[in-house]
């Protein structure tokens, strides 16, 4: 059932965000964050299906219109505010089990809500799976500048503890440089193992393969937005260069 050396694209896009409403088909330069996410997919050279999971009919039309495959909707159950990532995944498996009777060994995980992504890293993280076969997934990070090793918690009595619980605040003021590297992961790329999954019903597993990018954007405000698009109208990224060489730009009423 399994397909050696498969890699399929899957691009989660719930219709029930509130913090930036409809972020996930959010205009930017003309093309909603879901279509960059698309084109990350169909710019990676190991990527050879791209399947959206989307409960929205309207979300689903909108990434047939940019090239990926969107054959079912995502349940209401598994669409909610606190849904974890694994039922969306497993409902993706079980679906494409049930339908078609076969998978991909590989499952790259993009988040609409990162465009600002470069080929050449995605294609990196892909490369980086693909020659590890211990890995159980890859999760891209980016370096944290202000350790946690630094941070203060505020106690009930107006006093100040570690955030490290058994570490003094003197040893806290430690140079950042004493303190052990630390990175937060992002929603840039993520890479995960079908059979894994299958097996353990958990997305990441224990031997999660580190993949160190410069810093990533995640838009979860509308100040997200704007650095995004500022970005964009100062250097002409490549995902927007492809976009604008295949599919007219729109506005958010014309989607």
């Amino acid at each position: 059932m399994i397909q050696k050396g498969e890699m399929y694209a899957i691009i989660p896009a719930r219709a029930g965000s509130k913090g930036v409403k409809n972020k996930n088909i959010r205009c930017v330069r003309g093309y909603p964050l879901l279509a960059y996410a698309i084109a990350a997919a169909k710019c990676c050279k190991y990527i050879s299906r791209i399947l959206v999971s989307t409960d929205s009919e309207e979300y689903a039309r909108i990434a047939r219109y940019y090239g990926a495959e969107a054959p079912f909707l995502r349940p209401a159950e598994l669409a909610a505010d606190n849904s974890p990532d694994i039922g969306f995944m497993e409902h993706v498996i079980g679906w494409l089990a049930e339908h078609e009777g076969k998978l991909p060994e590989y499952f790259m995980h993009l988040r609409p809500t990162s465009p600002l992504r470069e080929k050449e890293v995605v294609d990196g993280a892909a490369e980086r799976m693909l020659a590890d076969p211990n890995a159980t997934s890859l999760r891209s990070a980016h370096k944290q500048v202000f350790p946690p090793y630094k941070m203060f918690v505020v106690q009930p009595d107006g006093y100040y503890r570690s955030f490290i619980k058994g570490m003094t605040i003197d040893e806290a003021n430690n140079p950042r440089q004493d303190f052990d590297e630390v990175v937060t992961p992002d929603g840039y790329v993520d890479i995960l193992r079908t059979e894994f999954i299958k097996k353990n019903h958990l997305m990441h597993g224990d031997h999660v393969l580190s993949y160190i990018i410069p810093r990533a954007v995640d838009v979860d405000a509308k100040e997200d937005l704007d650095y995004v698009e500022f970005t964009l109208e100062r250097q002409e990224a490549g995902l927007l260069q492809y976009l604008r060489a295949n599919y007219k730009e729109l506005s958010e009423a014309e989607l």
